[in-house]
């Protein structure tokens, strides 16, 4: 394939943003602030330190392989077929129901700014919105990666410029007194004290969300004119990028409202329009909408690449792995488009997707911490592989990001557990199947 129609390293860097940055920037500083005070900037930090080792494993195993699934390949080399498959199973489902919901959220937000009244039927409304957005964005992807990349690249800085606003003219309303005292015991959720351990690990769970889908640069390696190369270096600078800037954006919130950070709904919007008025507000709601609408354009892109590297492999029908004439996975495009509408109808018509969108961090740690074991593994069982980034302290990072997962997890509840553990369970189900299918055939 000629190499010009291929994501550069920019484009990846800026798919990457574009993938983490999304509505959690917006509402995360009063809902982390609510449990810690101001030193939510010292468990931002140290997510960040998570973050970036996780990150780390991610560089060293995605300067080795070209081919497309990040994660599912991963865990596939190193642990065999089983493993790979449930680790690429859960991220296809999971990313499916992560672009409905963001479509929904999109026609939400879309409904905040229309002037009151203009829609007399709000669930239908939605439902127009998330079909223009899911079909168009599939028929988009089916014409070739080029023209999704170029409006992704586009989409992701008009994102970035009112954070860049927000916090270049923030940084001159700070009030230092906001930060004292910098360790705050008053820990409340759901109306009950927590204790100081349970709220700091409640807040860096909840932060972390907001860190995630950085593994999603490796999903499409094979759509990159050098994917060795370029994968570590982009998933280590939008790490950095995007650690500094949710420090940045929680201290200006911080510094900005102070105790009022904890009562306001949107934070950024309200801190926004305490610094430069009514026009900072709508600067921030715009932002909010491009946000949400760049992650489901990112999402358009990333999500069907899971399913067809799976397919690749032969773990499910290899048809769902086809590809057109402008060499895309036009089945697994096709079928992804498909689930996701019917997904995101059910949540603009029906009911909500609260429930099943709070498993999305759990199944972040079923991709997580395979490949972080997966460096310690294909070390010593395939050392002939070279990747173009090695993880330093040989295999203390990778075990120290293990551990720290563990114990995010410990801080979630038990039913986003029991449900994460639940799509390992019908995981297992469809892989049985498939193996007794194939079996068969032979």
């Amino acid at each position: 394939m000629n190499t010009k129609k291929k994501m550069g390293l920019f484009s990846i860097i800026l798919m990457g943003f574009n993938a983490i940055v999304g509505t959690g920037i917006f509402l995360l500083p009063g809902k982390v602030y609510q449990m810690v005070g101001p030193s939510a900037l010292l468990v931002t930090l140290f997510d960040a330190i998570l973050v970036v080792s996780i990150a780390m494993c991610f560089a060293e195993v995605g300067g080795i392989f070209k081919k497309n699934g990040g994660p599912y390949v991963y865990a596939k080399e190193a642990f065999g077929d089983f493993v790979g498959f449930e680790v690429g199973f859960m991220k296809w489902a999971i990313a499916i129901i992560a672009w409905a919901t963001m479509a929904v959220g999109f026609s939400e937000a879309l409904q905040t700014i229309l002037p009151q009244g203009i829609i007399k039927d709000p669930s239908f409304f939605k439902a127009i919105v998330v079909t223009i957005i899911i079909g168009g964005l599939s028929i988009l992807n089916l014409c070739g990666i080029k023209l999704s990349v170029v409006i992704n690249n586009i989409v992701t800085v008009g994102k970035l410029l009112p954070l860049i606003v927000f916090i270049s003219v923030g940084l001159f309303f700070i009030n230092g007194a906001n930060f004292e005292p910098f360790f705050n015991n008053l820990t409340v959720s759901t109306g009950e004290v927590m204790s100081n351990s349970a709220a700091v690990g409640a807040a860096a769970l909840t932060i972390f969300y907001a860190f995630t889908g950085f593994e999603s640069m490796a999903v499409i390696s094979e759509d990159m004119e050098n994917p060795e190369r370029d994968v570590p270096k982009a998933i280590i600078l939008v790490i950095l990028f995007v650690s500094l800037f949710y420090i940045l954006i929680l201290g200006n919130s911080i510094g900005i409202l102070g105790g009022d950070l904890s009562i306001t709904e949107a934070p950024v919007q309200e801190s926004f329009y305490r610094t430069i008025g009514p026009a900072g507000k709508y600067l921030v709601a715009a932002g909010t909408l491009i946000s949400i609408g760049g992650i489901n354009i990112a999402s358009s892109i990333l999500t069907p690449r899971s399913g067809s590297a799976i397919a690749d492999d032969g773990l499910i029908p290899r048809a769902i792995g086809k590809k057109n004439s402008k060499d895309v996975p036009y089945v697994a495009i096709i079928i992804t488009g498909a689930i996701t509408l019917c997904l995101a109808l059910y949540g603009a018509l029906i009911g909500s997707f609260a429930t099943l969108a709070a498993i999305s961090v759990v199944s972040r740690f079923v991709q997580y911490v395979p490949t972080c074991l997966s460096v310690i593994v294909l070390r010593r069982k395939r050392p002939e592989l070279k990747s173009t980034f090695r993880v330093p302290l040989g295999p203390v990072i990778p075990i120290f990001a293990v551990v720290v997962s563990f114990w995010l997890l410990y801080n979630s509840s038990l039913e986003k557990i029991y449900i994460g553990l639940g799509g390992l369970v019908v995981g297992a189900i469809v892989y049985l199947l498939m193996r007794l299918t194939l079996k068969e055939r032979n």
